[in-house]
């Protein structure tokens, strides 16, 4: 149905019926971008216009834009309009209607984990024990910042495990790493930085996301000793310094001390530090220059992406303006699960699941790599939830090696669609740790015959 916003100033087809609730706005909305009804770079209705026009609350439009931003449909800026994102940074389709494609038989899909092993006992455990101890007056309005209880918990548990510096008034616990990557582009925008850099290769949806908030983006050369620091001339980068994705390299000592003194502000995407398996155990970044560097960690691959769990930690100077960005954002993860996450940690049974899932895909690794056809080339340090396979030159083309994959019903990605340039060389990226326990023999016997079949 068309509606007249005249409160917002704009008339603007929009075919959304109230009975689909949230979801359905959100759908109405990305079909009226990818339709080129709302025009690259044109201004939206205010969320208060938009509620009041449709008769919904504020917050449930505050959320819908803070998601399509996140997802990098619209562009957000602190006190300017919300406007669709620039033709070139619209992603071609929406990536959180991803996970409702049916799973593959064989899952080899990587950034993910067993899911199978998540700690339910623990878990409803954890939750009891937070809804006895919690009082009434913690559940009303939160602070931005996340709940008290779990900014202390993660302060302790990562100067722990992971040699961060850190205390409770500089860690802000997002809804998930895409929001958390949101919320700093948008602040740092709004500080006047007007470019990030990220590796190359790296997560294209994270790339877009940042270019939604107001950034240009722009590529860093990985090689085997990770992010090329000598070519960095941007005012902020985002690395994956421990265990880079998806080459899985570790960016080696003498540039992570050139990257500290580069006068840049780093954000270290330590998405799976947890899980190195040689006993190299390599620190955060983050402890060379707590000052400019923003620590960011999620439990998408210790525990499950649902969680929607991710914190930064923040140089004091970010603390402020990253508050605003995610009071502007709308959106906050769920008190409860934050709650729950720092009576696990604060219980001993996350540190006791992190031990057993590290065992559990230090030995998947090890069958993974005695399989494998030598005609494939794995790359990257001994850690983390995927391997990367480089093609030979002279052999199959990463097209000819997806589709032998396909035809197997194997989920697996390719390195391809990770480069921000043409003409590289092709891989696979396999996701190891996302098969069931029972099902892991079978994923990779299927891989197996599948490599062999264009290699041979």
């Amino acid at each position: 149905m068309a509606d007249p916003w005249s409160s917002s100033g704009l008339d603007v087809h929009l075919d959304w019926q109230p009975s689909t609730g949230r979801r359905g706005l959100a759908a109405a909305i990305r079909a009226a971008i990818r339709e080129g009804r709302w025009q690259p770079d044109a201004a939206v209705p205010s969320t208060r216009a938009l509620a009041q026009d449709l008769g919904i609350a504020r917050g449930t439009v505050t959320r819908v834009y803070a998601d399509l931003a996140a997802e990098g449909y619209l562009r957000t800026a602190q006190g300017a309009p919300t406007r669709v994102a620039t033709a070139g940074s619209l992603p071609q389709s929406a990536p959180r209607q991803a996970p409702r494609d049916p799973a593959p038989r064989w899952d080899l899909r990587p950034g993910r984990p067993d899911l199978t092993a998540f700690p339910r006992q623990a878990w409803l455990t954890a939750t009891r024990r937070a809804l006895l101890r919690t009082p009434a007056a913690a559940f009303g309005y939160e602070s931005e910042l996340g709940a008290p209880e779990l900014r202390a918990t993660l302060a302790t548990y990562l100067a722990r495990a992971r040699g961060v510096v850190a205390d409770p008034a500089r860690i802000v616990v997002c809804h998930g790493y895409s929001h958390a990557i949101a919320v700093l582009s948008r602040a740092l925008f709004g500080l006047g930085i007007g470019e990030v850099a990220f590796e190359n290769p790296s997560f294209g949806l994270y790339r877009s996301i940042a270019a939604a908030q107001g950034p240009r983006v722009v590529g860093v050369p990985v090689d085997e000793h990770g992010l090329d620091v000598s070519a960095l001339d941007s005012p902020a980068v985002v690395v994956t310094a421990a265990h880079q994705y998806p080459t899985g390299v570790t960016l080696a000592p003498h540039r992570r001390a050139a990257l500290t003194r580069s006068g840049a502000i780093v954000l270290e995407d330590d998405y799976d530090g947890e899980f190195r398996f040689d006993r190299q155990q390599v620190g955060a970044l983050q402890a060379l220059a707590p000052e400019r560097v923003v620590y960011a960690g999620t439990a998408s691959k210790t525990l499950a992406p649902a969680l929607r769990l991710a914190w930064l930690v923040l140089p004091r100077s970010l603390v402020e303006p990253v508050r605003a960005a995610m009071a502007d954002s709308g959106s906050h993860p769920a008190l409860l699960n934050q709650l729950a996450l720092a009576e696990l940690i604060d219980s001993g049974a996350y540190d006791q699941h992190v031990r057993r899932s590290r065992a559990e895909y230090r030995s998947r690794r090890t069958r993974l790599l005695a399989a494998l056809p030598d005609s494939v080339r794995p790359q990257g340090i001994s850690a983390g939830l995927h391997l990367l396979l480089m093609l030979p030159s002279d052999g199959p083309t990463e097209t000819q090696a997806l589709a032998a994959c396909r035809r197997r019903a194997i989920g697996i990605e390719g390195i391809g669609g990770y480069w921000m340039d043409a003409n590289r060389p092709g891989g696979l990226i396999v996701g190891y740790a996302a098969p069931a326990k029972h099902a892991f023999a079978g994923a990779t016997q299927t891989l197996i015959e599948a490599l062999h079949e264009i290699t041979s």
